[in-house]
């Protein structure tokens, strides 16, 4: 789901960069209906708060409503909305079925890294919480398109490397950025994976842990 970020890219080296070990496959995975069901936080904290989100595409932009009035709210108080969750919520959200056996598996073919869209004063907070939730792996915190960063992570590595994420626009990113990248459209969550179908810039769409990580122990091997 379409989530608001107008900010630009920053690429400052991040120190996840050290941990990156040349010559071994990278799997870069994004956190938000991936690993983590964000949307299903995110309707809780809104009912709390007065809104609740209406299902009619594929973006949060004009699909939060105010519960009082029954109507859309712009796009600002979607953003402070959003930035109000992380900041109080981050730790609420729950692991995607399947997301942490299948990265325990995985690690044993990839190395690693999980490229998060969030503001970067919860970074620690988010990386303590999936470490809670038993995926300890190197987090960054992202601003805007990912397809520089996956870029440098992927030169470091200088391997085989995928990319997870269930925005279509960071599959494009990624694609204009580093091509080579093997890149994996998904979904969690069940009633917003039937709103669009697979991104236009992604390899494949998989929205099940267990195929995916089939998929991707295969992918090596090919």
């Amino acid at each position: 789901m379409t989530r608001p970020n107008n900010s630009t890219q920053s690429l400052a080296p991040h120190k996840t960069y050290e941990l990156i070990i040349p010559g071994q496959p990278l799997l870069i995975v994004d956190a938000d209906e991936v690993l983590l069901q964000f949307v299903k936080a995110l309707e809780n904290f809104l009912l709390q708060n007065g809104y609740y989100i209406q299902f009619d595409s594929f973006q949060l932009s004009g699909n939060i409503r105010d519960k009082k009035q029954n109507k859309p709210i712009n796009q600002a108080q979607t953003s402070e909305l959003i930035a109000d969750f992380f900041t109080h919520d981050v730790e609420k959200v729950e692991a995607v079925s399947g997301a942490q056996k299948a990265l325990m598996e995985l690690s044993s073919f990839y190395q690693i890294v999980i490229l998060s869209n969030v503001p970067s004063h919860v970074e620690e907070r988010r990386k303590n919480h999936l470490k809670s939730l038993g995926m300890d792996y190197p987090l960054i915190a992202n601003s805007g398109g990912k397809g520089m960063a996956a870029k440098e992570l992927s030169a470091i590595a200088n391997a085989q490397t995928v990319f997870i994420d269930d925005l279509p626009p960071q599959h494009s990113s990624v694609a204009e950025h580093a091509n080579h990248i093997h890149r994996i459209h998904m979904i969690a969550d069940k009633r917003l994976a039937k709103l669009i179908g697979k991104a236009e810039d992604a390899h494949a769409r998989i929205d099940q842990w267990n195929t995916t990580s089939a998929y991707l122990i295969k992918h090596l091997k090919t």
